[in-house]
């Protein structure tokens, strides 16, 4: 297959484009060392802090949307066909501050001023999709910027005055929509990507179609899709990952497809793409999700990335395992389908052969059952889980039929509670036999200790969430005697 050497994207108003560009290059790097943009900041080179956050303005089908990441995680070769905006581009062609930079100046938002570029990005992203947000709205577009001066609440009140200083459709990004949107589509031009620097690689295939023949031919290539993972890799353990796939751009692993009996997600919807669909179709897990990191890493991030890389305290496995969700595994044209639970073998280990990756996740649905989701953590937000958990109990005439359980932290995987599900059906739905299941779950875990949690503390927090379960739940008792 013909094959482009070079990546090619807008930064703010100029093309770029670059035909070395290592696997492992960040933008962040590119931003500060190559063209000495340094409003954009490091500060824990994580994706945790938010100082380096940038725009990056991305075609669909349904037009050009612009999101919040993290530019210290995130690789240069993945912006192939996209708009990076840095806080220099937003004050415009006439060189006045944005209003979203002149509502931080009125309120005093800045204090010492490091964190102030990250802050006023996520703040430019959210005016430009919501002008007047309310505060539990403004929390949320901040989740994933720290402040050490501790400057949150005059951040946002300038949040909530952004208005007062301008209007989001007059922001020369908004004007510049359709000029953008051109300049992007004509950089496409249907073929696979790849590009070097000395002996690290990297590819972005054409489709799905074209992903399954290059992984084919390189099975042991690293497949990267959100890179909020495998960037950490880069640059706090400084691993090669070449050659690295890419998968991020493909819009065939984002589909979101709801049927009657289930919803499927490609595997590289990210965490913001699912969150409408998830939210109306397992109402228990909204206000999970909006704890899955912060804005910039939700943007990121795909909930396939999250399974694929089996970590046993990954937000979405233990809630999707309880739910009953299956995987589709592709190699090359021949497909399998698994269930969730089934693709965790070991710590590291995964049901995956080389040259196939996850393809979709199909979660069935149900209107009926007792279902919760819990997510423990040193810090509420942004803050990866010590102890998560999912409920989902089928009851018929007050007794429970089925239960799942799973938990994510507790194992070298995220595994189910086999013993606390066996003690729950056949059994009344009662405080008593809730409790009792909670006790056994030393026979289904031998939790580890590390810098999260403790084990005796990881067994006592899980069976407490036990308790939590029941008591926020016993109300459906009544409900369930009418089965």
């Amino acid at each position: 297959m013909q094959h482009r050497e070079e990546i090619r994207f807008l930064l703010n108003g100029r093309d770029v484009a670059l035909r070395e560009v290592a696997a492992e290059d960040t933008l962040l790097d590119f931003l500060r060392l190559e063209r000495r943009l340094m409003g954009t900041k490091e500060g824990c080179a994580e994706g945790d802090c938010g100082a380096c956050t940038v725009l990056v303005g991305r075609l669909s089908e349904t037009g050009l949307h612009y999101e919040v990441v993290n530019a210290c995680i995130r690789f240069v070769a993945s912006l192939d066909g996209c708009h990076i905006v840095t806080i220099e581009h937003l004050s415009g062609p006439d060189g006045r501050l944005s209003p979203v930079q002149e509502a931080m100046v009125a309120h005093h938002a800045s204090q010492c001023g490091f964190c102030t570029p990250g802050f006023v990005m996520s703040l430019y992203a959210l005016w430009m999709q919501n002008a007047q947000p309310i505060e539990a709205e403004i929390e949320t577009a901040i989740q994933g910027n720290l402040c050490r001066c501790t400057g949150y609440a005059p951040i946002i009140r300038a949040a909530q005055a952004m208005t007062e200083f301008g209007s989001a459709t007059e922001a020369h990004l908004n004007r510049e929509r359709e000029a953008v949107s051109a300049q992007l589509l004509a950089l496409r031009d249907g073929r696979r990507v790849v590009v070097s620097k000395g002996t690290s690689r990297t590819i972005l295939p054409v489709d799905v179609d074209d992903l399954a023949q290059v992984l084919v031919a390189e099975p042991e290539a690293m497949i990267v899709a959100g890179s909020t993972d495998v960037g950490l890799w880069v640059t706090k353990f400084l691993r090669n990952i070449s050659p690295a796939v890419l998968v991020g751009h493909l819009d065939g692993l984002r589909q979101i497809t709801v049927r009657e009996d289930a919803v499927v997600l490609g595997a590289g919807v990210t965490y913001s793409d699912a969150q409408d669909v998830i939210a109306q179709h397992y109402p228990h897990l909204g206000a999970y999700w909006d704890r899955i990191a912060g804005w910039q890493v939700r943007n990121m991030g795909t909930i396939g990335g999250n399974i694929a890389n089996g970590s046993p305290i990954g937000d979405t496995p233990p809630v999707l395992i309880a739910l009953g969700a299956r995987l589709t595994l592709r190699k090359g044209d021949v497909r399998r389908e698994i269930a969730l639970e089934d693709f965790f073998v070991a710590y590291g280990k995964q049901d995956r052969a080389q040259g196939e990756f996850v393809e979709a996740i199909t979660i069935p649905r149900s209107s009926s059952g007792v279902m919760a989701a819990y997510k423990i953590s040193k810090r509420r937000d942004e803050d990866i889980s010590s102890v998560a958990v999912g409920f989902n109990l089928a009851c018929e005439g007050g007794v429970v039929t089925s239960a799942r359980i799973a938990f994510g932290g507790m194992a070298a995987t995220p595994k189910r509670a086999s013993a606390a599900e066996a003690t729950l059906v056949g059994q009344p739905f009662s405080e008593d036999v809730v409790m009792a299941a909670a006790k056994m779950l030393v026979e289904d875990f031998q939790p580890l200790s590390d810098m999260r949690a403790s084990s005796a503390y990881r067994m006592t927090v899980a069976q407490n969430l036990f308790r939590r379960f029941w008591m926020e739940h016993s109300g459906a008792q009544a409900r369930l005697e009418r089965v």
